[in-house]
């Protein structure tokens, strides 16, 4: 018998900031989070569960792509403002960076959910989780080898995305800016 109150106690930190971090924001972080218990018990019922952390970061992953996914849609359809993140110290770094960084993460949300999911999925857990391409691949039931090429794939695709971010598209943009 699993003792999820356990299983909430020492790993629901992990899973909230999973969420967190993809969504930055609070009710749908909270969403995140319940949808992602209700998924691992749903999987610990059909199957023997080894490593808790490892299944619940992915899970919360895969369940914040498919709100940031949601999310996007639903703007589309909409037309809302686009979240800021809150996170972003603005007196230490200063306005116009804060401004930026906010920018660049609220579309990196954005690319996250327009690119393939699986590439996604391999980007948040390599990329933002920091775990290695051995564990990544163990997760996702595939090699190191083939997670190696789905993040080379999925940084392509948000390269391409974010490409107005790129510090040489502001010095055009500042050039045009000032005649020269």
């Amino acid at each position: 018998m699993t003792d999820w109150s356990q299983i909430v106690a020492e790993h629901g930190t992990l899973v909230w900031r999973t969420a967190r971090r993809l969504l930055a924001h609070e009710a749908d972080s909270a969403d995140c989070f319940q949808r992602t218990f209700l998924a691992a018990v749903e999987l610990a019922q059909r199957e023997t569960v080894r490593h808790w952390p490892a299944l619940l970061r992915r899970l919360a992953t895969a369940r914040a792509l498919e709100q940031l996914r949601e999310r996007m849609q639903r703007r589309a359809r909409f037309a809302a403002d686009v979240d800021v993140d809150r996170q972003i110290d603005q007196e230490a770094i200063g306005p116009y960076t804060a401004a930026a960084a906010s920018e660049l993460a609220g579309d990196l949300r954005f690319a996250l959910s327009e690119i393939d999911p699986r590439q996604a999925e391999v980007f948040c857990l390599a990329c933002l989780d920091e775990c290695s391409y051995a564990e990544v691949g163990e997760q996702l039931r595939t090699t190191a080898n083939n997670v190696g090429v789905i993040l080379n794939r999925a940084k392509a695709a948000l390269r391409e995305r974010l490409k107005s971010h790129s510090p040489a598209s502001d010095l055009r943009e500042t050039k045009r800016e000032v005649g020269q």
